[in-house]
């Protein structure tokens, strides 16, 4: 059995099923304690930090494309429920669709400064505002648009919701990185993306949190992206068996 093979049914399903309590949305949930707590800590040192990045972003944007700077977004959060997410505007127009799906590294809605911004993931500094309010992690499962579609032609699924591990992903708080961000293939099917995420749902801890954040920092430094692929993480990290 390969690494992330056996990271289908585990006790993160379970949770999922629960009914949420008052502070489910401040609490940490499946992983490890104190996790939203140092979090926010970390959000609000960093937004001070990039201040001054996110108004050289917000120049680039009026230079190349003019206004909005900003694009307000809906995002399913933690046992599906939505909230809004504030990022800054990649694309030449925000076009009302009944369906919804991922922009992928061709589309050509996306601006010259859009690149840029995406391939340093810089687009998603105003996000770290939700990780104060405890929607959003430092590390999780992106986020995903309400009614969000399969990009791939050659899937056997249509809605995001029949996804295998779907409802293992949301059973934990969506993140601004995570283990499929960096190390899956952009344009790989959800099927094989969500194996990612309900591996670091089964995985995750503290550890593998810090290497992931200081992965997505060399990137955003760089725009320079790890190997990717299944079998670079076998390589870095060995098969692991589900015990």
């Amino acid at each position: 059995m390969t690494l992330i093979d056996f990271a289908g049914n585990d006790t993160a399903a379970r949770a999922a099923a629960r009914p949420a309590g008052p502070l489910a949305r401040v609490s940490a949930g499946p992983g490890y304690a104190l996790k939203w707590p140092l979090e926010a800590v970390l959000a609000v040192a960093g937004l001070l930090l990039l201040l001054p990045v996110c108004l050289m972003v917000a120049v680039a944007i009026l230079l190349d494309d003019r206004r909005p700077v900003f694009i307000r977004q809906t995002r399913v959060g933690r046992r599906g429920v939505p909230f809004g997410v504030i990022k800054f505007r990649t694309m030449r127009s925000v076009v009302h669709l009944d369906v919804q799906r991922q922009a992928t590294v061709t589309d050509n809605r996306i601006t010259r400064t859009g690149r840029v911004l995406r391939a340093a993931a810089l687009d998603e500094i105003p996000q770290l505002l939700n990780v104060i309010r405890g929607e959003m992690s430092f590390v999780g499962p992106r986020a995903l648009l309400p009614q969000e579609i399969e990009v791939d032609p050659r899937s056997h699924y249509h809605r995001i919701e029949d996804v295998p591990n779907y409802h293992v992903r949301i059973s934990v708080t969506p993140g601004l990185t995570g283990l499929a961000q960096v190390y899956a293939p952009r344009d790989i099917s959800r099927q094989r993306k969500f194996k990612y995420d309900a591996l670091y749902v089964r995985r995750m801890s503290l550890w593998l949190d810090l290497r992931l954040i200081l992965l997505s920092i060399f990137i955003s430094l760089t725009g320079r992206w790890p190997r990717r692929g299944r079998h670079e993480w076998q390589r870095r990290n060995g098969r692991l068996s589900p015990s």
